[in-house]
């Protein structure tokens, strides 16, 4: 096999790539080492911002087996006809470690889903839970800096989560699960994905259903407990993804929607867009409708895994958004971090890059025209850059209104202003999951807490306290025990130091 000659990056042969010029053996190296300064400058900027949530992940490629014509609900292209299937790309993440933090920390996973449809990409960008901490995004900054080292220290700071728990009770059901034994997943294969947010579907006659995405784990459910995550590698769970797929054990998931329609969601006794709130599967039962299977690992980590941009916003015909705040924010809020990120033109990369025709008026920007065998490579050349013009006869695009969604309803009389929802019920739902668990689970939901609550102000105790007394008298009686217990080993641990 004949070896292919080295280049600099305009493809300039390179005679020497060990050794800079210098002004004599021992001499300065001179300003015409551009082969060098080529090398130094480009390894100063290999590494892009880090994502602020989520940046820890790793991702897979597969496919999406539909089991359940859904024509009845809506029009997109990958969800009519059983037997279809779908590309996709699958990335799992902790939230909010940075790149240097575990596989392993008890925080939400990330499960983001990329369908390469045939009429675009659409994104599911859930986690492993169904429900989230807050209800509106105003607080999403704030929630995340509690959860973040602390500014001052940069050690991680459990009295600062319980401080914001404390004084945002809607966060009580996610931190329920989040403290549960489902706080460390054993692996990403171990593990359910959620849309979390409620999502539409539209059909060819108009009609609007609302959606909730499940996607239940077939390798079944594996956790693991503090202890247990002490003793592992941070890399573990990328580890685990990648030898499964190599030794050809796929990991596939079961998808599942839970529908409501739009008559239901005015009268239901819960506000179906509040991503803190579940729908009961006894009220709306999950309706299986595929398979997803991952199947083969990338090729370059950065160029896939790290520069894959999931977004909300990428929605495909007969799929849309729903009045969910926060769902409402991330439309916004995701494809502007990947414009940061990544440049203007991060759809153009191969992994995010759609595998249908791509036609719009948008120019330039940095690293226009990426060579991408899925999207214009050539920044779209001469062809018109605005619409209308009057080259339509040429093949300019054109919108097509058969796609059109239906108008989204408004759901009450409302006068626009700030709506403060913390008189809602925040408790039930939350001492529901708790009545449900063993009696192992509750000892390690009891545990966590204890370990971090125990760290916090004494106002801060007392209001969690308070609103695990309103989710089940039970709940609030272990966690005080617990408390008192920490409180006992730290004064006897004060005495005898």
């Amino acid at each position: 096999m004949t070896d292919q000659v080295l280049t600099t990056v305009n493809g300039a042969p390179v005679a020497d790539d060990s050794n800079s010029i210098s002004a004599g053996e021992r001499g300065s190296l001179t300003f015409d080492n551009f082969r060098m300064m080529e090398k130094l400058a480009h390894f100063n900027r290999e590494r892009i911002p880090e994502r602020v949530v989520h940046a820890r992940g790793s991702g897979a490629y597969g496919v999406f087996e539909l089991s359940r014509d859904l024509s009845d609900y809506t029009i997109a292209d990958f969800l009519r006809g059983a037997g279809k299937t779908t590309e996709v790309f699958l990335r799992f993440s902790t939230v909010g470690g940075g790149q240097d933090s575990s596989d392993y920390a008890r925080d939400p996973r990330g499960f983001a889903v990329k369908f390469y449809t045939q009429q675009g990409n659409w994104d599911m960008v859930g986690n492993n839970t169904p429900v989230f901490f807050i209800r509106d995004p105003i607080k999403f900054p704030d929630f995340v800096h509690s959860q973040k080292k602390n500014p001052q220290t940069n050690l991680p700071d459990p009295a600062a989560m319980y401080e914001f728990w404390a004084n945002h009770p809607q966060s009580l059901h996610q931190m329920t699960i989040l403290m549960s034994d489902r706080g460390i997943p054993y692996s990403h294969r171990h593990m359910n994905g959620y849309s979390s947010h409620t999502l539409s579907f539209w059909n060819a006659a108009g009609q609007r259903f609302w959606v909730k995405w499940h996607f239940k784990t077939n390798q079944g459910i594996k956790t693991l407990t503090d202890a247990d995550a002490a003793g592992l590698p941070p890399f573990g769970a990328q580890q685990d993804l990648v030898d499964a797929i190599d030794r050809g054990e796929f990991p596939s998931w079961t998808a599942n929607v839970q529908i409501m329609t739009e008559e239901e969601a005015e009268s239901y006794s819960v506000n179906p867009f509040d991503l803190t709130k579940i729908w009961p599967h006894s009220d709306f039962p999950l309706i299986e409708i595929g398979q997803l299977t991952l199947n083969r690992n990338v090729e370059n980590y950065f160029a896939e895994t790290e520069q894959a941009a999931f977004s909300p916003s990428n929605l495909v015909p007969g799929i849309g958004a729903s009045p969910d705040k926060v769902l409402q924010a991330r439309l916004f809020a995701y494809p502007d971090a990947h414009r940061y990120r990544v440049g203007a033109n991060h759809h153009q990369l191969p992994v995010n890059a759609p595998r249908c025709p791509v036609n719009h008026y948008q120019r330039d920007g940095a690293m226009a025209g990426t060579a991408c065998p899925f999207s214009h490579s050539d920044n779209q050349g001469s062809a018109v850059n605005f619409y209308p013009n009057d080259r339509q006869s040429a093949g300019a695009p054109v919108p097509d209104s058969s796609v059109a969604e239906p108008p989204m309803p408004i759901l009450e009389d409302a006068w626009i202003k700030a709506y403060d929802s913390s008189a809602d019920d925040n408790f039930s739902q939350a001492g529901d999951l708790y009545r449900l668990m063993s009696e192992d689970q509750k000892n390690q939901l009891i545990n966590n807490i204890a370990g971090g609550l125990s760290q916090a102000e004494a106002s801060v105790r007392q209001r969690m306290l308070a609103q695990f007394a309103k989710a089940d008298a039970d709940y609030a009686d272990r966690v005080q025990n617990a408390l008192e217990r920490a409180n006992q080993v730290d004064n006897d641990y004060r005495r005898s130091a």
